[in-house]
Protein backbone atom coordinates (compact mmCIF):
# COMPACT_ATOMS: atom_id res chain seq x y z
CA UNK A 1 0.00 0.00 0.00
CA UNK A 2 1.31 3.43 -0.93
CA UNK A 3 0.81 6.63 0.97
CA UNK A 4 -2.47 8.16 2.13
CA UNK A 5 -1.80 11.88 2.26
CA UNK A 6 -4.33 14.25 3.85
CA UNK A 7 -3.65 17.97 3.57
CA UNK A 8 -5.45 21.23 4.12
CA UNK A 9 -6.34 22.74 0.76
CA UNK A 10 -5.54 26.30 -0.23
CA UNK A 11 -8.42 26.36 -2.69
CA UNK A 12 -11.21 28.86 -2.34
CA UNK A 13 -14.60 27.37 -1.55
CA UNK A 14 -16.38 26.92 -4.87
CA UNK A 15 -19.40 28.98 -3.81
CA UNK A 16 -17.08 31.91 -3.05
CA UNK A 17 -15.39 31.86 -6.44
CA UNK A 18 -16.52 34.59 -8.82
CA UNK A 19 -16.89 32.41 -11.92
CA UNK A 20 -18.08 28.82 -12.22
CA UNK A 21 -18.70 26.80 -15.39
CA UNK A 22 -20.65 23.54 -15.45
CA UNK A 23 -21.82 21.45 -18.40
CA UNK A 24 -23.81 18.28 -18.99
CA UNK A 25 -24.22 16.60 -22.34
CA UNK A 26 -27.55 14.78 -22.34
CA UNK A 27 -28.03 11.14 -23.32
CA UNK A 28 -28.92 11.97 -26.95
CA UNK A 29 -25.75 14.00 -27.52
CA UNK A 30 -23.32 12.20 -29.89
CA UNK A 31 -20.51 12.12 -27.30
CA UNK A 32 -22.84 10.67 -24.68
CA UNK A 33 -24.16 8.16 -27.19
CA UNK A 34 -20.58 7.02 -27.81
CA UNK A 35 -19.99 6.69 -24.05
CA UNK A 36 -23.25 4.81 -23.56
CA UNK A 37 -22.59 2.37 -26.39
CA UNK A 38 -19.07 1.66 -25.13
CA UNK A 39 -20.31 1.08 -21.59
CA UNK A 40 -23.19 -1.16 -22.71
CA UNK A 41 -20.72 -3.39 -24.58
CA UNK A 42 -18.38 -3.62 -21.57
CA UNK A 43 -21.25 -4.58 -19.27
CA UNK A 44 -22.54 -7.24 -21.67
CA UNK A 45 -19.07 -8.75 -22.14
CA UNK A 46 -18.40 -8.67 -18.38
CA UNK A 47 -21.59 -10.56 -17.61
CA UNK A 48 -20.87 -13.06 -20.38
CA UNK A 49 -17.33 -13.67 -19.11
CA UNK A 50 -18.60 -14.16 -15.54
CA UNK A 51 -21.28 -16.61 -16.68
CA UNK A 52 -18.94 -18.64 -18.88
CA UNK A 53 -15.63 -18.42 -16.99
CA UNK A 54 -16.48 -17.23 -13.48
CA UNK A 55 -14.67 -13.90 -13.77
CA UNK A 56 -14.35 -10.80 -15.91
CA UNK A 57 -11.72 -11.32 -18.61
CA UNK A 58 -9.57 -8.67 -20.23
CA UNK A 59 -11.39 -6.11 -22.35
CA UNK A 60 -11.51 -2.37 -22.96
CA UNK A 61 -14.26 -1.33 -25.38
CA UNK A 62 -13.66 2.38 -24.89
CA UNK A 63 -13.02 3.23 -28.55
CA UNK A 64 -16.41 4.02 -30.10
CA UNK A 65 -16.97 6.59 -32.82
CA UNK A 66 -20.35 8.02 -33.77
CA UNK A 67 -19.82 9.37 -37.29
CA UNK A 68 -22.55 11.80 -38.24
CA UNK A 69 -24.71 11.09 -41.26
CA UNK A 70 -26.39 13.47 -43.67
CA UNK A 71 -30.00 14.61 -43.92
CA UNK A 72 -32.20 16.98 -45.83
CA UNK A 73 -34.52 18.44 -43.23
CA UNK A 74 -37.15 21.16 -43.21
CA UNK A 75 -40.27 22.01 -41.29
CA UNK A 76 -42.59 19.03 -41.32
CA UNK A 77 -39.99 16.36 -42.06
CA UNK A 78 -37.11 15.42 -44.29
CA UNK A 79 -35.08 12.50 -45.59
CA UNK A 80 -31.98 10.62 -44.56
CA UNK A 81 -29.27 10.92 -47.20
CA UNK A 82 -26.46 9.11 -45.39
CA UNK A 83 -26.93 7.00 -42.22
CA UNK A 84 -25.08 7.46 -38.94
CA UNK A 85 -22.03 5.19 -38.86
CA UNK A 86 -21.23 3.51 -35.55
CA UNK A 87 -17.69 2.16 -35.29
CA UNK A 88 -17.12 -0.19 -32.35
CA UNK A 89 -13.46 -0.58 -31.46
CA UNK A 90 -11.20 -1.50 -28.58
CA UNK A 91 -9.88 -4.84 -27.35
CA UNK A 92 -11.42 -7.92 -25.77
CA UNK A 93 -10.78 -11.57 -24.99
CA UNK A 94 -12.14 -13.04 -28.21
CA UNK A 95 -10.85 -16.61 -27.77
CA UNK A 96 -10.43 -18.96 -24.81
CA UNK A 97 -8.76 -22.40 -25.14
CA UNK A 98 -9.51 -22.51 -28.85
CA UNK A 99 -13.12 -21.42 -28.43
CA UNK A 100 -13.97 -18.34 -30.48
CA UNK A 101 -16.26 -16.05 -28.50
CA UNK A 102 -19.12 -14.10 -30.15
CA UNK A 103 -17.65 -10.72 -29.19
CA UNK A 104 -18.69 -8.88 -32.37
CA UNK A 105 -22.24 -10.19 -32.22
CA UNK A 106 -22.59 -9.20 -28.56
CA UNK A 107 -21.07 -5.78 -29.22
CA UNK A 108 -23.46 -4.93 -32.04
CA UNK A 109 -26.53 -6.28 -30.25
CA UNK A 110 -25.78 -4.33 -27.05
CA UNK A 111 -25.13 -1.16 -29.06
CA UNK A 112 -28.45 -1.57 -30.88
CA UNK A 113 -30.30 -2.19 -27.63
CA UNK A 114 -28.80 0.98 -26.16
CA UNK A 115 -29.86 3.10 -29.14
CA UNK A 116 -33.37 1.60 -29.08
CA UNK A 117 -33.72 2.66 -25.44
CA UNK A 118 -32.24 6.14 -25.76
CA UNK A 119 -33.47 7.14 -29.23
CA UNK A 120 -36.88 5.50 -29.62
CA UNK A 121 -37.80 7.65 -32.63
CA UNK A 122 -34.99 6.40 -34.87
CA UNK A 123 -34.69 3.18 -36.83
CA UNK A 124 -31.64 1.14 -35.88
CA UNK A 125 -31.67 -0.46 -39.33
CA UNK A 126 -32.27 2.44 -41.72
CA UNK A 127 -30.69 5.25 -39.67
CA UNK A 128 -27.48 3.44 -38.69
CA UNK A 129 -24.60 1.39 -40.08
CA UNK A 130 -22.94 -0.87 -37.50
CA UNK A 131 -19.27 -1.80 -37.78
CA UNK A 132 -17.49 -3.84 -35.09
CA UNK A 133 -13.69 -3.69 -35.25
CA UNK A 134 -12.99 -4.95 -31.71
CA UNK A 135 -9.68 -6.79 -31.69
CA UNK A 136 -8.05 -9.45 -29.53
CA UNK A 137 -6.43 -8.13 -26.34
CA UNK A 138 -2.68 -7.80 -25.93
CA UNK A 139 -0.89 -10.73 -24.30
CA UNK A 140 0.81 -8.66 -21.58
CA UNK A 141 -2.47 -7.15 -20.39
CA UNK A 142 -4.32 -10.46 -20.54
CA UNK A 143 -1.70 -11.99 -18.25
CA UNK A 144 -2.83 -9.63 -15.49
CA UNK A 145 -6.10 -11.60 -15.31
CA UNK A 146 -4.53 -15.01 -14.78
CA UNK A 147 -4.22 -14.65 -10.98
CA UNK A 148 -7.65 -15.25 -9.47
CA UNK A 149 -6.56 -14.09 -6.04
CA UNK A 150 -5.31 -10.59 -6.81
CA UNK A 151 -6.87 -8.06 -9.17
CA UNK A 152 -4.06 -6.07 -10.76
CA UNK A 153 -4.31 -2.68 -12.38
CA UNK A 154 -4.20 -2.86 -16.16
CA UNK A 155 -3.01 0.71 -16.58
CA UNK A 156 -0.94 3.38 -14.88
CA UNK A 157 -3.59 6.00 -14.39
CA UNK A 158 -5.53 7.95 -11.81
CA UNK A 159 -9.02 8.82 -10.64
CA UNK A 160 -10.24 12.17 -9.34
CA UNK A 161 -13.39 13.33 -7.60
CA UNK A 162 -14.75 15.78 -5.06
CA UNK A 163 -17.68 16.51 -2.78
CA UNK A 164 -20.11 18.10 -2.37
CA UNK A 165 -21.70 19.33 -5.58
CA UNK A 166 -22.10 23.09 -5.76
CA UNK A 167 -25.49 24.72 -6.14
CA UNK A 168 -24.78 25.29 -9.84
CA UNK A 169 -23.70 21.68 -10.40
CA UNK A 170 -26.83 20.36 -8.72
CA UNK A 171 -28.93 22.73 -10.82
CA UNK A 172 -27.47 21.46 -14.10
CA UNK A 173 -28.19 17.85 -13.13
CA UNK A 174 -31.74 18.71 -12.04
CA UNK A 175 -32.49 20.68 -15.21
CA UNK A 176 -31.17 17.84 -17.40
CA UNK A 177 -33.31 15.35 -15.46
CA UNK A 178 -36.35 17.62 -15.84
CA UNK A 179 -35.84 18.03 -19.59
CA UNK A 180 -35.74 14.26 -19.99
CA UNK A 181 -38.69 13.55 -17.70
CA UNK A 182 -41.89 12.02 -19.03
CA UNK A 183 -43.80 15.10 -17.93
CA UNK A 184 -41.63 17.47 -19.97
CA UNK A 185 -41.59 15.13 -22.97
CA UNK A 186 -45.37 14.91 -22.90
CA UNK A 187 -45.70 18.68 -22.82
CA UNK A 188 -42.98 19.36 -25.39
CA UNK A 189 -42.92 16.39 -27.82
CA UNK A 190 -41.23 18.59 -30.42
CA UNK A 191 -37.95 18.54 -28.47
CA UNK A 192 -35.86 15.43 -29.11
CA UNK A 193 -33.29 13.57 -27.05
CA UNK A 194 -30.18 15.60 -27.94
CA UNK A 195 -30.08 18.10 -25.08
CA UNK A 196 -27.12 19.93 -23.56
CA UNK A 197 -27.13 22.19 -20.51
CA UNK A 198 -24.36 24.71 -19.92
CA UNK A 199 -24.27 26.89 -16.82
CA UNK A 200 -22.08 29.88 -16.22
CA UNK A 201 -22.32 31.44 -12.77
CA UNK A 202 -21.06 34.98 -12.39
CA UNK A 203 -21.23 35.85 -8.71
CA UNK A 204 -24.82 35.26 -7.66
CA UNK A 205 -26.29 35.11 -11.15
CA UNK A 206 -26.55 31.86 -13.11
CA UNK A 207 -27.00 31.77 -16.88
CA UNK A 208 -28.26 28.52 -18.37
CA UNK A 209 -27.72 27.89 -22.08
CA UNK A 210 -29.82 24.94 -23.22
CA UNK A 211 -29.43 23.25 -26.59
CA UNK A 212 -32.44 21.19 -27.57
CA UNK A 213 -32.80 19.43 -30.93
CA UNK A 214 -36.32 19.88 -32.33
CA UNK A 215 -37.81 17.01 -34.35
CA UNK A 216 -38.90 18.24 -37.78
CA UNK A 217 -42.03 16.14 -38.24
CA UNK A 218 -43.45 17.72 -35.07
CA UNK A 219 -42.76 21.29 -36.25
CA UNK A 220 -44.88 22.40 -39.25
CA UNK A 221 -43.45 25.92 -39.54
CA UNK A 222 -41.19 28.49 -37.95
CA UNK A 223 -44.01 30.11 -36.00
CA UNK A 224 -44.69 26.82 -34.27
CA UNK A 225 -40.97 26.42 -33.53
CA UNK A 226 -40.75 29.89 -31.99
CA UNK A 227 -43.89 29.37 -29.94
CA UNK A 228 -42.72 26.03 -28.51
CA UNK A 229 -39.24 27.36 -27.82
CA UNK A 230 -40.61 30.37 -25.92
CA UNK A 231 -42.88 28.13 -23.85
CA UNK A 232 -39.99 25.77 -23.15
CA UNK A 233 -37.73 28.63 -22.01
CA UNK A 234 -40.48 29.85 -19.68
CA UNK A 235 -40.95 26.33 -18.29
CA UNK A 236 -37.22 25.75 -17.79
CA UNK A 237 -36.80 29.17 -16.18
CA UNK A 238 -39.64 28.54 -13.75
CA UNK A 239 -38.25 25.14 -12.83
CA UNK A 240 -34.64 26.33 -12.48
CA UNK A 241 -35.47 29.35 -10.35
CA UNK A 242 -37.44 27.08 -8.04
CA UNK A 243 -34.34 24.95 -7.40
CA UNK A 244 -31.80 27.56 -6.26
CA UNK A 245 -31.54 30.76 -4.27
CA UNK A 246 -29.56 32.55 -6.96
CA UNK A 247 -31.28 34.17 -9.92
CA UNK A 248 -31.29 32.05 -13.08
CA UNK A 249 -31.64 33.29 -16.66
CA UNK A 250 -32.34 30.74 -19.38
CA UNK A 251 -31.34 30.87 -23.06
CA UNK A 252 -32.15 28.19 -25.62
CA UNK A 253 -30.78 27.36 -29.07
CA UNK A 254 -28.84 30.61 -29.27
CA UNK A 255 -27.60 29.97 -32.84
CA UNK A 256 -31.15 30.40 -34.17
CA UNK A 257 -31.58 33.18 -36.74
CA UNK A 258 -35.28 33.62 -37.39
CA UNK A 259 -34.80 36.20 -40.17
CA UNK A 260 -32.77 33.69 -42.16
CA UNK A 261 -34.96 30.75 -41.19
CA UNK A 262 -32.12 29.03 -39.33
CA UNK A 263 -33.28 26.98 -36.33
CA UNK A 264 -32.15 23.82 -34.52
CA UNK A 265 -34.21 21.34 -36.52
CA UNK A 266 -33.38 17.64 -36.86
CA UNK A 267 -34.96 14.62 -38.49
CA UNK A 268 -34.25 12.20 -35.64
CA UNK A 269 -33.91 14.35 -32.52
CA UNK A 270 -30.11 14.08 -32.37
CA UNK A 271 -27.41 16.15 -34.06
CA UNK A 272 -25.55 12.90 -34.81
CA UNK A 273 -27.68 12.63 -37.94
CA UNK A 274 -25.62 15.36 -39.62
CA UNK A 275 -24.24 18.18 -37.54
CA UNK A 276 -22.02 16.46 -35.00
CA UNK A 277 -19.85 13.40 -34.39
CA UNK A 278 -19.25 11.64 -31.09
CA UNK A 279 -16.30 10.02 -29.33
CA UNK A 280 -15.86 8.21 -26.03
CA UNK A 281 -14.40 10.38 -23.27
CA UNK A 282 -15.26 13.72 -24.83
CA UNK A 283 -18.31 14.23 -22.68
CA UNK A 284 -19.32 13.92 -19.04
CA UNK A 285 -17.05 12.66 -16.29
CA UNK A 286 -18.11 9.84 -13.95
CA UNK A 287 -20.20 12.28 -11.88
CA UNK A 288 -22.28 13.11 -14.96
CA UNK A 289 -20.81 16.60 -15.37
CA UNK A 290 -18.01 18.52 -17.05
CA UNK A 291 -16.53 20.84 -14.42
CA UNK A 292 -13.48 22.87 -15.55
CA UNK A 293 -13.44 24.82 -12.27
CA UNK A 294 -12.82 21.60 -10.34
CA UNK A 295 -10.05 18.99 -10.39
CA UNK A 296 -11.14 16.26 -12.79
CA UNK A 297 -9.66 13.36 -14.69
CA UNK A 298 -9.47 13.40 -18.48
CA UNK A 299 -9.79 9.61 -18.58
CA UNK A 300 -12.48 8.07 -20.76
CA UNK A 301 -14.05 5.63 -18.27
CA UNK A 302 -16.95 4.36 -20.38
CA UNK A 303 -16.18 0.95 -21.85
CA UNK A 304 -13.10 0.36 -19.74
CA UNK A 305 -12.86 -2.88 -17.79
CA UNK A 306 -14.92 -2.44 -14.56
CA UNK A 307 -12.71 -4.84 -12.62
CA UNK A 308 -9.16 -3.73 -13.29
CA UNK A 309 -8.92 -0.46 -15.19
CA UNK A 310 -8.13 2.30 -12.72
CA UNK A 311 -9.14 4.93 -15.27
CA UNK A 312 -12.66 3.73 -14.54
CA UNK A 313 -12.57 2.08 -11.12
CA UNK A 314 -10.57 4.82 -9.38
CA UNK A 315 -12.75 7.65 -10.70
CA UNK A 316 -15.83 5.98 -9.26
CA UNK A 317 -14.00 4.98 -6.08
CA UNK A 318 -12.71 8.53 -5.59
CA UNK A 319 -16.32 9.73 -5.76
CA UNK A 320 -17.39 7.20 -3.11
CA UNK A 321 -14.52 8.30 -0.87
CA UNK A 322 -15.14 12.02 -1.36
CA UNK A 323 -18.84 11.77 -0.53
CA UNK A 324 -18.12 9.68 2.56
CA UNK A 325 -15.36 11.95 3.84
CA UNK A 326 -17.53 15.03 3.32
CA UNK A 327 -20.48 13.45 5.11
CA UNK A 328 -18.55 12.05 8.08
CA UNK A 329 -15.91 14.71 8.74
CA UNK A 330 -17.98 17.87 8.22
CA UNK A 331 -15.43 19.59 5.99
CA UNK A 332 -16.55 22.29 3.55
CA UNK A 333 -15.13 20.46 0.54
CA UNK A 334 -12.95 17.45 -0.16
CA UNK A 335 -10.90 16.46 -3.22
CA UNK A 336 -9.66 12.90 -3.78
CA UNK A 337 -6.94 11.74 -6.20
CA UNK A 338 -5.93 8.07 -6.53
CA UNK A 339 -3.00 6.78 -8.57
CA UNK A 340 -2.03 3.22 -9.43
CA UNK A 341 0.70 1.57 -11.47
CA UNK A 342 0.08 -1.11 -14.06
CA UNK A 343 0.53 -4.60 -12.66
CA UNK A 344 0.10 -3.53 -9.03
CA UNK A 345 -2.81 -4.70 -6.82
CA UNK A 346 -5.73 -2.44 -7.56
CA UNK A 347 -6.68 -2.18 -3.88
CA UNK A 348 -3.25 -0.76 -3.06
CA UNK A 349 -2.88 2.59 -4.87
CA UNK A 350 0.55 4.16 -5.07
CA UNK A 351 -0.88 7.45 -3.81
CA UNK A 352 -4.17 8.46 -2.22
CA UNK A 353 -4.16 12.25 -2.02
CA UNK A 354 -6.92 13.86 0.04
CA UNK A 355 -7.36 17.65 0.13
CA UNK A 356 -9.86 19.18 2.52
CA UNK A 357 -11.25 22.70 2.69
CA UNK A 358 -11.86 23.46 6.34
CA UNK A 359 -11.31 26.20 8.89
CA UNK A 360 -8.95 25.44 11.76
CA UNK A 361 -7.00 22.32 12.66
CA UNK A 362 -7.45 19.14 10.58
CA UNK A 363 -5.67 16.62 12.85
CA UNK A 364 -8.84 14.68 13.67
CA UNK A 365 -10.06 15.04 10.09
CA UNK A 366 -6.82 13.49 8.87
CA UNK A 367 -7.28 10.30 10.91
CA UNK A 368 -10.96 10.01 9.97
CA UNK A 369 -10.21 10.51 6.26
CA UNK A 370 -7.43 7.91 6.30
CA UNK A 371 -9.77 5.39 7.91
CA UNK A 372 -12.48 6.06 5.31
CA UNK A 373 -10.00 5.63 2.45
CA UNK A 374 -8.77 2.31 3.84
CA UNK A 375 -12.34 1.05 4.32
CA UNK A 376 -13.25 1.83 0.70
CA UNK A 377 -10.09 0.16 -0.59
CA UNK A 378 -10.94 -2.99 1.36
CA UNK A 379 -14.32 -3.00 -0.37
CA UNK A 380 -13.15 -1.92 -3.82
CA UNK A 381 -15.11 -4.77 -5.46
CA UNK A 382 -18.24 -2.76 -4.65
CA UNK A 383 -17.39 -0.49 -7.60
CA UNK A 384 -17.52 -3.40 -10.05
CA UNK A 385 -20.75 -4.69 -8.54
CA UNK A 386 -22.47 -1.30 -8.67
CA UNK A 387 -21.50 -0.79 -12.31
CA UNK A 388 -22.66 -4.23 -13.46
CA UNK A 389 -25.90 -4.00 -11.50
CA UNK A 390 -26.69 -0.71 -13.25
CA UNK A 391 -26.82 1.30 -10.03
CA UNK A 392 -24.56 4.02 -11.34
CA UNK A 393 -23.47 5.57 -14.61
CA UNK A 394 -19.93 6.52 -15.53
CA UNK A 395 -20.76 9.26 -18.04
Amino acid sequence: MGEIIVTKSGRRFIEDQKIELVERKGYGHPDTLADGIAESISKKLSKFYIKEYGRILHHNTDQVEVVGGKVNVDFGGGELVEPIHIILSGRATTEVSGRELPVHEMAVSSAKDFIKEKLPAVSIDSNFVWDSRIGHGSVDLMSLYEDNETVKSNDTSFGVSYAPFSETEKLVLKVDEHLNSDNFKDRFPEIGEDIKVMADRHGDRINLTVAGAFTANMVPDIDHYISVKEEAVEEISSFANGQVEREVEVHMNTADDYDRGIVYLTLTGTSAEAGDDGSVGRGNRTNGLITPCRPMSLEAPAGKNPLAHVGKVYNVLASFMAKDIYKKTKVDEVFVKLLSQIGKPIDQPKIADIEVVKEGDITNTKYEAESIVEEHLENINRVTEEILEGNLYVY
